[in-house]
């Protein structure tokens, strides 16, 4: 738990206050008085008397007993200070914004160590090192701006870097966003983001907790403790948006497997967010306008009514809907041509309904009551209403305010575009009207889309194919290090209930034509030893006759590395896949989707952090690019998607009891409308 003295402090002192509001000490204790605390105050300053009308003590062995101590002091000096204050003066609360420590060198790593040792040993909560610090609805323990004003229905803002959250911040505050709090973490010493999560997951309050939460992280330090806590709080009615950053190209890595060069940081964050059900952003003004979208209430369906009087935007708008799984339906009917006598000539209601430049308030009020009672069709309502300049907005917003507070079954965004034309009208939108605009109208349609495409979580324990655990466990325990032998594989799939070919391994000739007078023809027979098998030539297909086994036989064994030849029946089916791959934070990622080589061409494959259930997989086999593959096309036998998905449950099992599998694929497996079958197998053990 974080300790109550970060969060409602009933003291505070200012460690490096300064009467120079131009620097970190000054402006902190300047931000702390004008915030809501009603606290006692205290400053630090061996050169002061007196820092911004506060009493400054000479150094923090003078003061009394205080709850919270903000830190703007050179890093060599804050161990000691958080010594005296921990130890000698009940302090719990600490925000450090000093630089100069992990982030730096290993000294400064060594302070910050310490640090949060001695912070822990007294049950205390520390902010930073290295950050612009925290603020509440209690207090600002901040020294940077803007300061939002704070709404305890607004965001909860976390993020582990100052400066970026300091743009977000004017952005989305700019076009009305509020803010309940704001913990820029910094080096995260002691809590980092997953541990404020897990705070406001365990401290929910459905009467009086912030539903919108909004993440800014360069790092993910624990991905189950983040899914643990972000699906819960979405469960409970949150909603959560974030940027991760820097995932792609020290993402990528060489790998010996096609799953391994598919796997990718970046991916296992997609995938982590997706079963979370956190909407992914990709920059600043989309993570705003996406927590601007959860503050209106949820849209429960697809389908926007566009309501506008300049056809430019709304065109634009249309093609982003249209273009990201949304929809612009047409509207026609008796209802429709009722509305359209109450406006101009000229105008239309099709949708976009467009009441042309000179259409006023009162026909807007018309408009937002048909499309909120009249049309079926209709999810929710957009409202795009600027000014050439020529004429005020007032009246025009005031209705659109007044329908939003009065229309219940169906959201309505206001796209107010002329921020300098209009701006004390939009001005008085926002802050008097207490209203969020979306000045954008594409960045608000891919926003949106973001937010109606992101899936609810998955559960957390998911129903799984039956498996039999204790033979699997068997195999592995006697496995060694690296790719096992094909054996080894074959029981571990059967274990796992994964179809596989009929397949026999052969080390002899007579071996090799003993099961070809068994199973019959045509037959596949591949190299057993070498890694890439078709790279070497160690495949030959379609064998039909008992001399081209024999051949077939010698020219395999030839080859470098071989020491076994691999024989099965040849079976027909569109090529698919299903690989797995352990990741040391995030666990086992499972990865399906179009198989043999345009795994490596397309590379049109679906991840999913394990456990994944059949109907997840599903889900996620309708987003394949390839997915008409997968239904059959051009007279081609469609795969049984329901036997693949149940395949790609089985992979999931199979890591889940045998984590020591650090890489597998299943590449390809035939599918047809009967079975999925693996053909070929790799697995590699790490223990």
């Amino acid at each position: 738990m974080i300790a109550r003295e970060l969060l409602d402090p009933k003291s505070i002192v200012v460690v490096g206050a300064s009467a120079d509001i131009h620097k970190p000490g000054g402006k902190v204790l300047l931000n702390l008085l004008a915030s809501p605390f009603k606290g006692q105050v205290y400053a630090v300053n061996p050169k002061e008397a007196e820092v911004q009308g506060v009493k400054c003590y000479a150094k923090v062995d003078d003061l009394p007993q205080v709850d919270c101590a903000i830190l703007a002091i050179a890093a060599k000096y804050c161990p000691a200070t958080v010594d005296t204050l921990a130890l000698q003066k009940g302090t719990k609360g600490f925000i450090i914004i000093s630089a100069g420590f992990g982030e730096e060198n290993a000294e400064g790593a060594a302070y910050e160590k310490h640090i949060a040792d001695t912070i822990n040993s007294v049950g205390g909560s520390l902010i930073g090192p290295n950050c612009t610090g925290f603020l509440n609805t209690n207090y600002c323990g901040a020294f940077d701006a803007p300061i939002p004003t704070l709404d305890p229905h607004g965001v909860d803002f976390i993020t582990g870097s100052g400066a970026t959250a300091v743009f977000i911040k004017e952005y989305g505050i700019s076009n009305g966003l509020t803010f309940n709090s704001v913990w820029a973490v910094g080096n995260s010493a002691q809590l980092g983001i997953e541990d404020v999560l897990e705070h406001l997951d365990e401290t929910f309050d459905p009467e009086k907790s912030s539903r919108v939460i909004m993440l800014y992280m360069e790092k993910i330090s624990d991905p189950q403790k983040m899914l643990k806590h972000a699906r819960s709080l979405i469960n409970k009615g949150c909603k959560i948006a974030a940027i991760k950053s820097g995932g792609s190209a020290a993402g990528s890595r060489a790998a010996s497997s096609h799953t391994g060069a598919l796997a990718t940081s970046d991916v296992a964050v997609d995938a982590l967010f997706r079963k979370a059900g956190i909407v992914r952003c990709q920059n600043r003004q989309e993570l705003t306008t996406v927590c601007a979208i959860f503050m209106h209430p949820e849209v429960k369906g697809k389908n926007m009514a566009v309501i506008t009087h300049a056809g430019g935007p709304a065109v634009m708008l249309t093609d982003t809907l249209s273009n990201n799984g949304m929809d612009v339906p047409h509207i026609e009917g008796p209802k429709a041509q009722e509305l359209l006598c109450k406006l101009y000539n000229g105008s239309s209601v099709g949708n976009p309904i467009d009441f042309l430049a000179t259409g006023t308030a009162e026909q807007l009020g018309y408009i937002i009551d048909a499309c909120e009672n009249d049309f079926d069709n209709i999810d929710c309502m957009c409202v795009i209403f600027g000014s050439p300049g020529l004429f005020q907005n007032y009246e025009v917003y005031k209705v659109l305010d007044e329908k939003m507070k009065t229309c219940c079954k169906k959201p309505i965004f206001p796209i107010l575009p002329s921020i300098i034309n209009v701006k004390d009208e939009i001005d008085d939108f926002i802050r008097n009207k207490h209203r969020i605009n979306f000045p954008e109208e594409c960045v608000f349609g891919k926003a949106l889309c973001k937010v109606y495409n992101t899936p609810k979580p998955q559960p957390e324990n998911p129903e799984m194919p039956q498996i039999d655990v204790k033979r699997i466990r068997e195999v592995i325990d006697s496995c060694e290090n690296g790719y096992i032998d094909p054996d080894k594989i074959y029981q571990l799939l059967d274990a796992a209930g994964i179809a596989q070919k009929q397949i026999r391994v052969v080390d002899q000739k007579q071996q090799a034509v003993d099961f070809a007078n068994e199973v019959g023809y045509p037959l596949v027979m591949k190299v057993v030893g070498p890694v890439h098998k078709s790279d070497v030539g160690g495949v030959t297909l379609n064998v039909r006759d008992i001399e081209t086994v024999q051949k077939e036989f010698d020219r395999l064994m030839a080859i470098k590395d071989t020491y076994a030849v691999e024989m099965y029946p040849m079976l027909d089916g569109t090529e698919v896949y299903i690989g797995a791959i352990r990741d040391a934070k995030f666990g086992h990622q499972v990865f399906f989707g179009l198989g043999g080589i345009f795994i490596e061409v397309l590379k049109d494959v679906q991840s999913a952090l394990a456990p994944v259930n059949v109907n997840e997989a599903k889900d996620l086999l309708t987003k394949l690019r390839g997915y008409k593959i997968l239904q059959g096309v051009r007279g081609q036998q469609p795969v049984n998607v329901d036997v693949y998905a149940e395949q790609i449950a089985r992979v999931s099992a199979l890591v889940m009891a045998a984590p020591e599998i650090a890489e597998m694929d299943l590449n390809p497996l035939l599918g047809n409308p009967k079975n999925v079958v693996a053909v070929d197998a790799r697995i590699r053990i790490e223990k």
